[in-house]
């Protein structure tokens, strides 16, 4: 029962899919005939009119062509649409200044109201001057002071520099006596350098002979580690010698396997390409049933899958082969490996055992090198005692001369301590001069810095504009930093808003735009700042509108609805339940062509209203599928139901 079943099935799946078309005419064939117009088998008296309702009459006797299917369309034309770009903001002033106190003291004037206008350098605050014109008349009396020390100061320095070529005078003299006194010791100093350069040569053949006893002694146990070092290498030799001709099975062995592998990896591989023969007959038969109406996109989607797996496992096999081919490869270049070292072993046991006989002879020569260095020593210290003896009488007459060298110079630095004595005093009047020429400095910055805090006492307007808050009242304690008034400058002013990145690119320096403000007044101006750096949080960008405002009228902080100029775009205000999604996730509708076929098309959205959507990337004139746009694909035929007939 279970096989005849399925044979059932199989015979009514077929006739479904296969013979559907058979099917759909004989099901017209074998349908009885409507009576007046009716398909329903219905009584003449109920049906309905011609003469009154002709289009449903015609509705109901309608026969839809083989594979049509109905669905409901409208007529659309594109319209020109303002594409202004749409900003919501709030109106700002040009400055706002908080004018601030830059010394201390009581308020001595009276206090000007918020709201008042007030000029550019109008007097907003003064401080009470209290003891700062008594500071300044002190600094000025320093100043005189200062001034009045300069003259004593320079004739100090006039007299000291006077002492000071007298004191030149003397240092000549002494001066003259030292170059006899030196003549006598270079003489007795020229027999000392020969003296010293014999000795020096008799020390210095010493530590060259030591040097050479020491490098003959060290090489002894050098020699010997090179013995021992060669001998203990031939054992490790031997050693590499015999694991290298142990590795050679087993890289045999790795070839052997590497070439089993490779029956198995061509199996895959044709079994395959089997598959991707069959998958390529699979999504032939899907792609012509799919191209009739017969078959789902899933099953297209799942033919496409099934030939795409075949085709990666025909790839998987291939290199599955060639990793075959490379492990054989690889298994050669082993055993290719383990033949080259024991090659190499065998070289480097006979470098081990030349070296055992360099080693041996280097350890007799070694020895024979301390013996002669000995020797030489000996001779060497022989030769500094002679030395020594010389060098200590040229030693004798160099003191002798250099005492009267002592006393000439002990004369030149007497006389010469004489003259820094004067250019001391010459220095100490220069000093006297500056600390005078300091001290008028300091006193004029004094003076500067009096008539400076006198001028702070009084506070002026910055610009021209109106006063945001009361000026300080009167009496009122200011300190460094303490506000006197806030003074802002609205005419003209300024509304900030904020544009999406979407739309920045749309707004232009210089571009007309209005806005509204909340008490329903409209006011043009020109977009004077476009922002070049977007707020990070809201991804926006800062617009700037200038407008007039010579009444004063509009306030700081308003909120206001602002409206940019921008290039006009046709576009189609359709319903936003005639867009739909295509397979790659495109936004765009369904339309009807001239041959009453479905065609689809991208669309962008422009804005979006109560009314609809307004799409452009259309033709001017077009037929939108807006009913049944979701049960249809390009190419399909339909039959369509406008709506503005039907209504």
């Amino acid at each position: 029962m279970s096989i005849l079943t399925a044979c059932l099935v199989a015979a009514v799946l077929y006739a479904l899919v296969m013979e559907r078309d058979s099917l759909l005419q004989f099901a017209r064939d074998m349908a009885p005939a409507p009576l007046n117009g009716s398909d329903d088998g219905a009584e003449p008296t109920d049906a309905p009119d011609p003469a009154a309702d002709p289009a449903p009459a015609a509705l109901a006797v309608d026969v839809l062509p083989e594979g049509a299917v109905r669905v409901m369309a409208r007529r659309s034309v594109a319209q020109v649409v303002d594409s202004a770009v749409i900003l919501r903001g709030e109106t700002e002033a040009v400055r706002q200044v908080s004018v601030m106190s830059e010394t201390s003291g009581k308020i001595s004037s009276e206090p000007l109201r918020k709201g008042a206008m007030v000029a550019a350098g109008q007097l907003l605050c003064e401080i009470d001057p209290g003891t700062r014109q008594v500071s300044l008349q002190e600094a000025l009396a320093r100043l005189t002071e200062s001034k009045a020390s300069l003259p004593e100061a320079k004739a100090r320095l006039a007299e000291a520099e006077a002492a000071v070529p007298a004191a030149r005078a003397r240092i000549l003299e002494a001066e003259a006596a030292v170059p006899a006194a030196e003549a006598q010791l270079a003489e007795a100093r020229a027999g000392v350098p020969a003296a010293e350069a014999r000795l020096s040569e008799a020390k210095a053949r010493i530590p060259e002979y030591e040097a050479r006893l020491e490098e003959a002694e060290a090489r002894v146990p050098e020699a010997e580690a090179k013995l021992a070092e060669a001998k203990a290498g031939v054992p490790a030799a031997e050693a590499r010698l015999k694991e290298a001709e142990a590795g050679i099975p087993a890289a045999a062995a790795g070839l052997a396997e590497a070439e089993a592998r490779v029956p198995e990896a061509e199996a895959r591989l044709k079994q395959a390409q089997a598959q991707v023969r069959e998958a390529e007959i699979n999504l032939r038969a899907a792609q012509e049933l799919a191209r009739d109406g017969f078959a789902a996109q899933t099953r297209l989607a799942a033919a496409e899958a099934a030939n795409e797996a075949a085709l990666t496992a025909v790839q998987t096999a291939q290199l599955g082969l060639k990793s075959a081919a490379a492990g054989i490869e690889a298994a050669k270049s082993q055993l290719e490996g383990a033949k080259a070292a024991v090659e190499t072993a065998k070289s480097q046991i006979a470098s081990a055992k030349a070296a055992v006989q360099a080693a041996e002879s280097g350890i007799r020569n070694a020895k024979a090198g301390v013996i002669s260095a000995k020797a030489q020593i000996q001779n060497a210290l022989a030769g500094v005692q002679s030395a020594e003896s010389q060098l200590e009488g040229a030693k004798a007459a160099v003191a002798s001369a250099l005492s009267g060298v002592e006393g000439a110079k002990a004369a030149v630095i007497s006389v010469r301590s004489q003259l820094e004595g004067a250019l001391a005093s010459v220095q100490s009047a220069k000093t006297g001069e500056q600390s005078a020429l300091s001290a008028i400095q300091a006193s004029e910055a004094a003076v500067a810095t009096a008539q400076k805090e006198i001028e702070r006492l009084k506070i002026h307007a910055p610009f021209a504009g109106l006063l945001e808050t009361d000026t300080a009242e009167l009496g009122t304690l200011m300190q460094p930093g303490s506000a006197c008034a806030t003074v802002i400058q609205i005419n003209p002013i300024k509304i900030v808003g904020y544009v999406p990145e979407t739309d920045v690119a749309r707004v232009e320096l210089g571009a007309r735009a209005a806005a509204r403000l909340t008490n329903g007044r409209e006011v043009v101006g020109k977009v004077t700042f476009v922002s070049r750096s977007s707020d990070p949080t809201t991804r926006t960008f800062a617009v700037e509108l200038t407008v007039d405002n010579s009444d004063l009228s509009i306030r700081d902080g308003e909120t206001a609805e602002i409206a940019i100029e921008a290039e006009g775009a046709k576009a189609h205000l359709l319903s936003s339940s005639t867009l739909t999604l295509n397979d790659e996730g495109k936004l765009g509708v369904r339309t009807v062509t001239k041959d009453d076929a479905v065609q689809w098309m991208n669309v962008a959205i422009l804005r979006d209203t109560r009314d609809g959507v307004w799409v452009t990337g259309l033709p001017d004139t077009l037929d939108v599928i807006t009913v049944g746009q979701e049960y249809v694909t390009n190419g399909v035929t339909v039959v369509p139901s406008y709506e503005d007939v039907i209504q």
